[in-house]
Parts: structure tokens; sequence; C-alpha cells
């Protein structure tokens, strides 16, 4: 396990920031107790931070019949809508819910050519909120293996989440299992499929990225 290249600058200016206000409360404070306390909340806080942006080692599912799943999290949504950014037509949509406890990197859950990609701004509605697929800042990705199996990825912010980052643009070709992206301090990634996969996965159920099962061709 590593941290995530876009995790330094934060941690950096997390860390002089709580070095800055223990400083100030040590400088100011009558009662030590008052700077073991903030001290001690510093390092929770630091630990905290830094466990966000943990990278786990961890060999991806390679399968081409498979769509593996593109993020850690529980699963709050399987449902048929209308996929009306770039493919505009009937698609399952899987949405799976990150919490600050999971693991926040993205990976691209097939392997293929990215059709197309755009990143919109928007709200910071919660995540689990059903508008937050279509009112948030959100980045969507397309990638297609063949003439029948394409999917659309989106990476979804949230009431705490403030940035997208994603790798797949101008990226021409991606693997299956690569790494996509990271949202910042979490949030959700809904991923559309084909009307006539099979779904293997249930609502609620916990998913692992580059791991679990999502759907079958």
């Amino acid at each position: 396990m590593h941290i995530h290249k876009e995790g330094y600058p934060v941690i950096r200016w997390f860390l002089l920031g709580l070095i800055g206000l223990n400083l100030l409360v040590y400088l100011l404070s009558v009662k030590p107790a008052y700077s073991i306390t903030i001290g001690s909340l510093s390092l929770v806080l630091l630990f905290l931070v830094v466990r966000f942006f943990r990278v786990p080692h961890r060999t991806p599912v390679t399968d081409d019949s498979s769509v593996i799943s593109p993020a850690d999290g529980k699963i709050v949504a399987i449902e048929e809508t209308t996929e009306d950014e770039y493919f505009k037509c009937k698609m399952i949509q899987i949405s799976i819910f990150m919490s600050i406890w999971n693991v926040h990197v993205n990976w691209n859950p097939i392997g293929g050519s990215v059709e197309y990609h755009k990143h919109h701004p928007g709200k910071y509605l919660i995540a689990k909120h059903p508008k937050s697929s279509l009112l948030n800042e959100r980045s969507s990705t397309a990638i297609r293996k063949n003439d029948t199996q394409a999917v659309i990825v989106r990476q979804i912010a949230g009431a705490v989440a403030r940035r997208i980052i994603s790798y797949t643009n101008p990226v021409p070709e991606v693997e299956q299992g690569s790494q996509l992206g990271i949202i910042k301090f979490g949030s959700r990634v809904d991923i559309f499929l084909p009307v006539d996969v099979k779904i293997k996965v249930n609502l609620k159920d916990k998913v692992k990225g580059q791991k679990s099962i999502l759907a079958a061709w």
C-alpha cells in the first residue's frame, strides 16, 4: 500500500496548518492540557487524511467477459434508466457509494477505447441523493470494447468531495483494472451498462475496485 500522488499536496498543506494551529495553542494556552488535547486530535486528523489517500496493492481481475467494479464501496442502486449524456439509450445503472472509510481511487471496469470524456461543473448534494448523478459536479467517461460492449463510468462529487481527478482524457486506450482517477474526500461512482448484461451484484452488497465482478456480457 502507498499514498496516491494526488494526496501529497493535500497532506503537506494540512500538516502545515496543524503545525501552525498547535504552535498557536501552545503560545496562547495557560493550561498544558489544552496543548495536549489539540495535539492528540491533530494526530488523529492527520492519520485520517493520510489514510484517505491510500492506494492498495491489488492484482486486478482481467476478464473480457466481465465488468469489474470501478470503486470500493456499497451498491446503493441497480436500475434501468435512460443514459442521455452520450449513448442516449436505455441502460442499467449501478451506483456505488464510497464512504470516507473506503479507498477512493477509481479504476477502469473494462478495457477498450475511450470514446468520450467530459467534466461537468455542478452542485455538491449528498452523494446518496437520487439527483446527485445529474446535478452534482461529475466526470463521465465512455469506454468501448466492441460494438456491443461499452460502458460509461461517472465519477460524482458529494457534499464533502470537492475535486474529481480523471486520467482517461486524452488517453485513447485503457486496460481493464487500470487507474481511472480519484475523487478527493469521498462520493459516488455510477456505471452504465447495456441492458442485456447479466448483473452479478445486489443492492447493499459491498464491492472492491479491481476485484468484484459487477456484471457479465
